[in-house]
C-alpha cells in the first residue's frame, strides 16, 4: 500500500503524538508498505524548534525507509488560545502545496492525525483528486479541550457553529479512529456513524519498557539515596495535565523526608511550576531524557503519578500511562472513576479525586510506607498493559483495518 501520513508531530519528538506517529510509520514500512509523511520540524514539548531543523523552510529527509517532508511552522514562545490557532493554521497553510504535490505519487490511503483538525481540508482535497481512502485518527478532541479548558473564548452560538463544522469534517472521512473507548463513544455522541469508527489505542513496546532487576542508573547519577521513595512525573508539562496539584501535595508531605517528587519533562507550564516550587526541598526538576534512557527513567519511580484535570476527563487519554504501567511500578492518578483513565487505574493502581491534594498526598504516603502493595499493584499494571496495549498487537490490528478499508 502507498500510505501518506499527514500530521503536525513526528519523530524525533520523544513524547506525545510525534512518538506514536513515528512508530506507526516505521512499522508500516517494515511490513512492506510505502510511506510518505508530511509534518513539521520537531518542536514539542519545548515549544521550540530543535536544531538542526528550521521553522522557515521546507525540508526532505529519509528516515527508517520513510520519506519525510517537513513544512515551515510558526511556534509561539508562550502558547495561548489564539496563538495556538495561528500555530496550527501555519502548518495547514505551509503544508497545502506539499499535499497537492503528492498527487503525482498517488497515495492509496491518507491518514490525517488530529490535532490538528485544521489540516483535514488539504487531506480531503488530495483524496478527491487521487481517489485515496481517508482515515482520521484523533489523539485528542482539540476543540472540546480548547473550549472546556478556556483556551479559546466564544459564545454558545460560536461554539455550536464550530462543532457543526467539526462534525462535517468527521463525516467526510472513510474511517475515524480514536485512542480510548470513552473517546469513541464521544464520537458517536457527536454524530459519527458507529460503523465507520475504529478503536486504535496508543501502544507501548513492552520489550523496550520493562521492569529492571537492578536499581535505575539515575539513582546514582542524580544522587538519590536508597532510602528515598521516588514519586515520578515524566512527560509534557502543559495546562491539560493539572500539575499544580503535585506542588500542593509536595508541600503537604514536606515533613516526610523519605518522599521525593521528581518532575521530568518540558512544556508551557514548566517555568511557572519551577518558580512556584523554588522553596520546596522535596521536589526536583529534570529535562526530557533520550529514548534509549526511557526505561531507566521509568524504572527510577517507586510510584508513578498521573494528574488529570476534571474538565479534561475523556477529552484526552494520557499516552504516558502505558509506559508507567509497562515499567511494573505502581501508578497513582487523579481522575474520576467514571473516566476511562479512572476505570483502568482503579483496577491496577490508586485513584484520588481530581484537584484533591489532601487525598492524593494521603495515597502517596500510604504507598510509600507499604512496599508490598507497590509491588503487587505494579505487577497488575504490567500484566494489564501487555494484554491490552502491546505494540505489535495494536499495530497488526491497525494494519488489518487499513487493508480492509482499501478493499471495501
Amino acid at each position: 500500500m502507498r500510505i501518506l501520513i499527514y500530521g503536525l508531530n513526528f519523530f524525533p519528538e520523544l513524547t506525545g503524538i510525534g512518538k506514536y506517529t513515528g512508530e506507526m510509520a516505521q512499522y508500516l514500512v517494515k511490513k512492506g508498505h510505502y510511506v510518505h509523511v508530511i509534518t513539521t520540524p520537531p518542536y514539542y514539548p519545548q515549544w521550540k524548534i530543535s536544531k538542526p531543523y528550521t521553522g522557515w523552510q521546507y525540508q526532505h529527509e529519509k528516515w527508517a525507509g520513510v520519506d519525510v517532508y517537513r513544512c515551515p511552522l510558526w511556534v509561539p514562545k508562550k502558547p495561548s488560545g489564539i496563538k495556538r490557532l495561528l500555530h496550527l493554521f501555519s502548518f495547514t497553510l505551509s503544508s497545502f502545496p506539499l499535499m497537492l504535490g503528492q498527487r503525482k505519487w498517488q497515495p492509496e490511503i491518507i491518514i490525517n492525525i488530529a490535532p490538528s483538525l485544521l489540516s483535514a481540508l488539504p487531506a480531503l482535497i488530495l483524496a478527491k483528486l487521487t481517489g485515496a481512502k481517508t482515515w482520521l485518527h484523533i489523539q485528542d478532541f482539540e476543540l472540546d479541550a480548547a473550549f472546556g479548558l478556556g483556551l479559546l473564548p466564544g459564545s454558545k452560538w460560536g461554539h455550536a457553529i464550530a462543532r457543526r463544522m467539526e462534525l462535517a469534517l468527521f463525516k467526510r472521512f472513510d474511517r475515524v479512529s480514536t485512542i480510548s473507548q470513552r473517546m469513541l463513544e464521544r464520537l458517536w455522541q457527536k454524530g459519527v456513524e458507529q460503523e465507520k469508527t475504529v478503536l486504535f489505542p496508543n501502544w507501548i513496546d513492552t520489550d523496550l519498557i520493562k521492569p529492571l532487576v537492578q536499581p535505575s542508573e539515575f539513582r546514582e547519577e542524580w544522587g538519590i539515596g536508597d532510602d528515598k521513595i521516588v514519586v515520578l512525573y515524566s512527560g509534557n508539562m502543559g495546562r491539560k495535565q493539572g500539575l499544580e496539584i503535585l506542588l500542593v501535595s509536595a508541600r503537604l508531605l514536606v515533613d516526610v523526608p523519605e518522599v521525593l517528587f521528581l518532575l521530568c519533562g518540558d512544556g508551557a507550564m514548566r517555568a511557572k511550576l519551577q518558580k512556584d516550587a523554588h522553596d520546596l526541598p522535596n521536589i526536583h526538576f529534570y529535562p526530557l531524557q533520550p529514548l534509549e534512557q526511557l526505561n531507566n527513567l521509568l524504572n527510577l519511580a517507586d510510584i508513578h503519578i498521573l494528574p488529570q484535570r476534571a474538565d479534561a476527563a475523556d477529552l484526552v487519554m494520557p499516552s504516558k500511562l502505558s509506559g508507567m504501567l509497562a515499567s511494573g511500578k505502581v501508578v497513582v492518578a487523579t481522575a474520576s472513576p467514571e473516566s476511562e483513565l479512572g476505570s483502568i487505574v482503579s483496577d491496577v493502581g490508586i485513584l484520588a479525586p481530581p484537584g484533591d491534594a489532601a487525598q492524593l498526598s494521603g495515597a502517596l504516603l500510604t504507598l510509600a510506607r507499604n512496599p508490598e502493595q507497590r509491588v503487587d499493584l505494579g505487577e497488575k499494571g504490567r500484566n494489564w498493559v501487555v494484554s491490552h496495549w502491546e505494540m505489535h498487537k495494536v499495530l497488526r490490528t491497525f494494519e488489518a483495518h487499513l487493508k480492509n478499508m482499501l478493499e471495501s
